[in-house]
Parts: C-alpha cells; structure tokens; sequence
C-alpha cells in the first residue's frame, strides 16, 4: 500500500512517528496523524485545517491536553510519588517484570507497519485510518494517497482522537471532508 503514498503523505508518517516519539507516547495514534499532516501546512488538504484555526502548535496543544506526555516521572516525583519505590514494592509482593507489558504475540506485517520489535507500533485506529485512505483514494479515482487522503481517513475512521481533535476546535467534519475533497479536484 505505501508504494501508493505520495512523498508529502509518506513524510506525513514519518512525522507522525516523530510525534509520539517527542511526545513520550509508547504507539502512534490518529493524533499523530494528524500532527505529521499539520506539518505540511503548505499542502491544499492540510491548509483547510490551519486555515479554520487548527495548526500543528493548537492541535499538538490539544493532543497534551488530552494524553499528556509520556513520561510523567517528574509530574509524580513533585508531588511525592517515587516511581522506583513503587516498582521495588511491587515487584517485591507480584516477582520481578510484574509492571512490564505482557508481550504481545508477533504479528506477520511487513512495512512501515512494523517497529523493529515485530509489533506494529501504529494504534489499531491508525491503522485503520491509514486503509481508510487507500480507500477514499480509490472512491475519488486518483492514482495515489495524499495528504489529503489521510485526512479523510481519519475523518472517516471518526472515533480516534485525531478526529476528536477537530471536532472539539469545533470544525463540523463533514464540512472539512468536503471542502478537503474540492481540494483533492
């Protein structure tokens, strides 16, 4: 699928790794997406976003506001909560690795859809997202996957927090598809 994906719209992946990275956020969501898309505020389908007001500085705002960052050691040490002191008592009463994830079973993806660890550090809504604009390309008959495209997919995935994003800078997301498919010709 990706050898479809135009360069802004594979940068735009790109990016939105970058995002979860900088953010501390473990996968990449739809609002990682939707950040790595507003960094192309200079791309037709992205400037429909900045132009109603939601650039990358007030959606990454947004994204903060509703997730955090990743790490929140200095948050919880402020306020008296010593994270080693909580993982030494637990793994003392449960053994050690208690707190750890559980591994998950090793899926067969190849691509940008994989990490290095085998696990596909994309959420299931951005991944969803990501076939969802494969198919919007499809319905409007083009070539390739834009940014655009990523942006109807995620509008039309709809229950992430990218789309949640949008619809809470009170955009309606019916009219930012339209005006998002004029863009796309």
């Amino acid at each position: 699928m990706f050898e479809r994906f135009t360069t802004a719209a594979r940068d735009v992946v790109v990016r939105a790794r970058e995002e979860a990275g900088e953010l501390g956020h473990r996968g990449i969501g739809t609002e990682h997406l939707l950040l790595g898309a507003l960094r192309h505020p200079e791309d037709p389908s992205a400037a429909v976003l900045v132009e109603a007001g939601l650039d990358h500085a007030a959606a990454r705002a947004a994204v903060v506001r509703r997730l955090g960052k990743g790490d929140d050691t200095e948050v919880l040490a402020a306020i008296g909560v010593d994270l080693d002191a909580v993982r030494e008592a637990v793994e003392a009463a449960f053994g050690e690795g208690a707190l750890d994830a559980p591994a998950e079973p090793e899926r067969r993806r190849r691509g940008w859809f994989k990490s290095d660890g085998g696990r596909s550090p994309f959420s299931a809504a951005a991944r969803k997202t990501l076939e969802l604009s494969l198919r919007e390309s499809i319905r409007l008959g083009s070539g390739n996957i834009a940014v655009g495209h990523i942006l109807l997919g995620l509008l039309r995935e709809g229950e992430g927090l990218g789309a949640r994003v949008i619809a809470d800078h009170g955009l309606d997301a019916a009219a930012v598809r339209r005006a998002i498919e004029s863009k796309l010709g």
